[in-house]
């Protein structure tokens, strides 16, 4: 997956094209006048171009806003993601954008040193930040697709971010409760269900459950298992998984129906 910088000064700043043709004749000059044309250079080639960290310096005007240069390139379709993580940077503002403008969700390393002194991975839920990409195939052209019509979530430890289909979609594929498994009677002759909250995934989630004596906080690390507990005569548990974004305000909610 052949793919590029095309570098600027902020703002407009920096952007990623993947699928590109021969960079050897992209734009070299950093005069801001050459802006557009530099990025319209890979937009040429049927570039895949995604605006990379918008809030990575927020001290200078205009680089973490939706500027008209920007406006320009997503109305003429050149610009077709952000990335919303970067490395340890998260770029909240920046996923709301993608959730209203319709743009793919992007998360990267952007590494610039030995990857083994940024990241502790004695921790078994570290990792680089990335994209989950949900494509169809294990192909170029597959993953391609799936990043046109927006089918991604960025992953960096411990947060997800994304659309609210997407990150649902992940969720429920790798989390499932199963029905109780034991049930305890009090000596009041209240009667407490015990199940277990399976993990299958290298993913982390941390879910904070709203309703009822039950339990509230629950943190599932990669391939784990945690035990909760409701009331006999609770039939569901409703809850957020706080470790998710599917805007910069809002966490994924969930309704496991208890068996």
């Amino acid at each position: 997956m052949k793919g590029n910088e095309v570098t600027r000064r902020t703002p407009p700043g920096h952007f990623n094209a993947l699928y590109i043709g021969d960079s050897s004749e992209y734009i070299e000059s950093n005069d801001a006048s050459q802006d557009k044309a530099a990025v319209m250079k890979a937009a040429a080639q049927n570039a895949f171009i995604f605006w990379n960290h918008p809030g990575w310096q927020p001290g200078i005007a205009g680089s973490y806003d939706w500027i008209p240069f920007v406006n320009d390139l997503y109305k003429s379709k050149a610009l077709q993601g952000i990335e919303v993580i970067n490395g340890f940077g998260f770029h909240m503002k920046a996923l709301d954008w993608c959730i209203d403008k319709g743009l793919t969700v992007m998360g990267t390393t952007d590494m610039h040193n030995l990857v083994a002194h940024e990241y502790d991975f004695s921790k078994e839920y570290v990792h680089r930040t990335m994209t989950l990409v949900m494509a169809k195939e294990r192909t170029a052209e597959s993953i391609r697709e799936a990043l046109v019509a927006g089918r991604t979530v960025a992953w960096a430890s411990k947060i997800l971010a994304g659309k609210e289909e997407h990150v649902r979609a992940l969720f429920d594929a790798c989390v499932k409760l199963t029905p109780a498994f034991y049930t305890e009677e009090k000596k009041n002759g209240d009667k407490i269900n015990y199940y277990e909250l399976r993990n299958n995934s290298d993913l982390y989630f941390e879910l904070e459950l709203k309703e009822g004596n039950n339990t509230k906080l629950v943190v599932l690390y990669p391939r784990s298992v945690q035990q909760i507990t409701a009331s006999a005569e609770t039939t569901s548990l409703y809850g957020e998984v706080i470790s998710t974004y599917v805007r910069s305000d809002q966490h994924l909610s969930v309704n496991f129906q208890l068996k």
